[in-house]
């Protein structure tokens, strides 16, 4: 169990999310349960599933179907991940080999299609459509989301708009599902139902935006995967676009040049000219703006050990290294 006390306030929860992913994990073919164990186990923060736990208790609720529901989200991030890595051509996830690169790019995305199928079967099995439709169409976002990112790589000409508009797709989008599909399943108010997907969408916003800060500033030990990585894709993320726009054409060129063809052969000089351009100032200071935003929207909801877990979460999105 993670030392934070975000985790300790839902512990045995958590730990009944963990069964029942086991449980739900199994299939005929031992390949599926095996790369599905292989992924599920590798550690990760469970934030998603995290998110549904606190923000059900938040409001109240005691039932067992939020635990279905944590396991569900965390199905579907799982099965993203799995797509993720074959389409980044990944070769490490969380401080390990990825799936695709132990197991090949077929039997991945093939498993990835299970683990989705699977969310599904454990949506019809709570039996509330709101939140089926809340998770399907969080789904639909999430793909769209992973294609405009696609369709952006190596171009040095995305704008800070359409940058947005990919992470709110592809790494908001679920965050807002786990808070919004919570309080669907408790039955809450319109004002603390809206309160809690703007608080996902606005925490989803500020982890994307960290994540993509420690791109450039964290070490590969600590974050579990390769610093440069998404330079070494082609991606044009917000340290890139703030550089190009506000730093010097000496800056701006190499950071274009590096877009444009991929790799990380000028990484270092890269992290250098992000930082002494104020891109990382930048990116930090707009990811505590969304953090922020995303505190403030707990006001809806009423005093408890759970909204202090939300606040605590969001804190920590954003003063995290890994």
């Amino acid at each position: 169990m993670q030392p934070q006390a975000f985790y300790r306030a839902v512990a045995d929860d958590f730990t009944a999310v963990d069964e029942i992913i086991k449980q739900q994990l199994t299939s005929r073919v031992p390949l599926v349960s095996k790369i599905g164990d292989y992924i599920t186990s590798a550690g990760g923060k469970r934030l998603r599933p995290l998110l549904v736990l606190l923000s059900g208790k938040a409001l109240g609720y005691e039932g067992d179907n939020l635990r279905l529901l944590a396991a569900t989200i965390e199905f579907l991030h799982t099965a993203t991940l799995l797509h993720d890595d074959v389409v980044d051509m990944s070769g490490m996830r969380r401080g390990r080999s990825t799936a695709n690169a132990m197991w090949g790019n077929a039997p991945s995305v093939l498993v990835g299609d299970f683990l989705y199928s699977r969310s599904f079967e454990m949506m019809v099995e709570l039996g509330s459509m709101p939140v089926m439709q809340i998770l399907s169409q969080a789904t639909r976002i999430i793909a769209e989301g992973e294609v405009l990112q696609l369709s952006k790589v190596r171009d040095a000409s995305t704008t800070e708009e359409t940058y947005m508009e990919v992470i709110r797709g592809k790494t908001a989008m679920l965050f807002e599902a786990s808070t919004h599909s919570a309080a669907a399943l408790v039955g809450t108010t319109d004002q603390a139902r809206e309160a809690l997907r703007q608080f996902g969408d606005h925490l989803g916003v500020a982890f994307q935006l960290v994540d993509d800060l420690l791109d450039y500033k964290g070490d590969a030990e600590a974050l579990g995967k390769n610093v440069g990585d998404d330079l070494a894709e082609g991606k044009p993320t917000l340290p890139l676009i703030y550089t190009m726009r506000e730093g010097t054409a000496e800056q701006a060129a190499l950071v274009r040049q590096a877009i444009q063809k991929g790799g990380i052969e000028d990484l270092e000089r890269i992290r250098e000219a992000v930082e002494a351009s104020g891109a990382l100032a930048y990116t930090a200071q707009m990811a505590q703006r969304f953090a922020g935003r995303a505190i403030a929207c707990l006001d809806a909801l009423p005093a408890s050990e759970y909204r202090d877990s939300l606040i605590e979460l969001s804190e920590f999105a954003v003063a995290r290294t890994y």
